[in-house]
């Protein structure tokens, strides 16, 4: 009978090993996980994207793997990694199609000039502010053969990351996705990022061939492609779709169509090196402004992705983080001054530009505390400087601790200017 009983589990783990029960076993742990999280982080005014957060750290080896690491290396083997990887992405891809749909581009014209402003000085700032901060850190914190400007300005653009997608879902939670100030703020965050990516290419590209030519190639590129995509791209998808207007605008022509932009949207950005997130997001934005089509079109794609394929997205960085190492006080004094440098080069390079350009002190807090958003675009930035051997260990977990509370922060700071500003004259 034992022996009956154990020929039964062996098959049974050996079942559970193969690839695609792994798959779907680590996807079902994930989603039951992320779900209690959000819920329980809901109650603290928090979205769901901070559960979905913390969801993947405590599954991770911070706290699952480190209180289970029999049972975590089961589940999550580190040759099953990639698997998640490209779901989570695919998922996320699709959440900013969403939401490039979803941008009032009339608003965004009023606002295109206040835009760009301030999504330069919210780079400037704090990238001035970590290329100064890399020189006292740069002798106990960098790797071995590391030059002191590719540290400077790995960590300049370090503290001058904003995690658009996770801004994106802070909007969207908060129902301001298509109000002047939401508007402004994914469009600020999405004109900075896409200028973060392009210094981290030109960084990439000096780290390991030691010239600028990479790096120049990814910023033409760039605006090559964005061009292309306004002026070409969109005329073409306007015309094809009013050719399949015989049909209603659930037409599955019409859906495939848009899904074929989405795709190739973002492999060309994959391609260029400014990240396929921007791609999607930019294929949504050039979408025609219909209510119809849109609606159609996100009534196919938002349940499936925030509710099942977002998630993934935000647990999967979480499971490789390991943020033990911090156990002197040294390290934690260097983590506060690393926090409050990103803080205040983020609210000044916000807040005092969009003042300057015409907004009332209300808004120009609150876009400020948008713009602090830095979430699972920050620690993809900070693991690809890992990779390089730029960051030590020490100093990864420091800039991951500051990612994550930059991100909690961002909806108590909203609630608390709304609060301090309520039935206020103070514009």
């Amino acid at each position: 009978m034992a022996n009956i009983f154990n020929s039964i589990s062996h098959q049974i783990v050996a079942q559970i090993q193969q690839p695609i029960c792994l798959l779907l076993l680590q996807i079902l742990l994930i989603l039951v996980t992320s779900r209690v999280f959000g819920l329980l982080f809901s109650k603290f005014k928090q979205p769901a994207v901070i559960g979905e957060i913390v969801a993947g750290i405590f599954l991770g080896l911070s706290v699952f793997g480190n209180l289970f690491p029999h049972l975590f290396n089961f589940i999550f083997p580190t040759n099953s990694f990639n698997n998640l990887e490209v779901l989570s992405k695919i998922g996320l891809a699709f959440f900013m199609f969403i939401i490039g749909m979803e941008l009032d581009l009339v608003a965004l014209r009023k606002r295109a000039k206040s835009a760009f402003i301030i999504s330069i000085s919210s780079i400037l700032i704090p990238l001035l502010l970590g290329i100064f901060l890399a020189y006292y850190l740069y002798t106990s914190f960098s790797m071995p053969n590391v030059r002191f400007s590719i540290f400077a300005l790995f960590m300049g653009i370090s503290l001058s990351i904003t995690a658009f997608p996770v801004l994106a879902r802070i909007v969207k939670a908060r129902g301001m996705q298509k109000t002047e100030l939401g508007t402004l703020a994914l469009s600020a965050a999405a004109i900075a990022d896409v200028i973060a990516w392009c210094l981290l290419a030109m960084m990439i590209a000096l780290a390991k061939a030691g010239d600028f030519s990479i790096g120049l190639f990814t910023i033409l590129s760039a605006i090559g492609y964005i061009l292309a995509m306004f002026f070409i791209i969109r005329p073409f998808i306007n015309n094809m779709i009013a050719r399949l207007r015989s049909a209603h605008y659930g037409d599955q022509s019409i859906v495939l169509l848009s899904f074929i932009l989405l795709l190739s949207s973002a492999f060309t950005a994959e391609i260029i090196g400014i990240h396929m997130l921007f791609g999607a997001f930019l294929a949504g934005v050039i979408i025609p402004q219909n209510e119809k089509l849109k609606h159609a079109l996100t009534s196919k794609l938002e349940d499936v992705s925030e509710l099942f394929l977002l998630p993934i997205f935000f647990a999967f960085t979480g499971l490789r983080l390991q943020i033990s190492l911090l156990n002197t006080p040294y390290l934690w004094l260097i983590s506060l001054l690393v926090i409050a440098m990103a803080m205040i080069g983020k609210f000044a390079g916000t807040t005092i530009p969009a003042k300057l350009t015409g907004m009332n002190w209300k808004d120009s807090f609150s876009l400020g505390a948008f713009m602090n958003t830095r979430g699972l675009m920050e620690l993809v930035v900070l693991n690809i400087g890992y990779e390089l051997h730029i960051l030590s260990p020490e100093l990864f977990a420091i800039l991951v601790i500051m990612a994550i509370l930059t991100t909690i922060i961002t909806s108590p700071l909203l609630d608390l200017i709304e609060y301090l500003f309520k039935n206020k004259n103070l514009g």
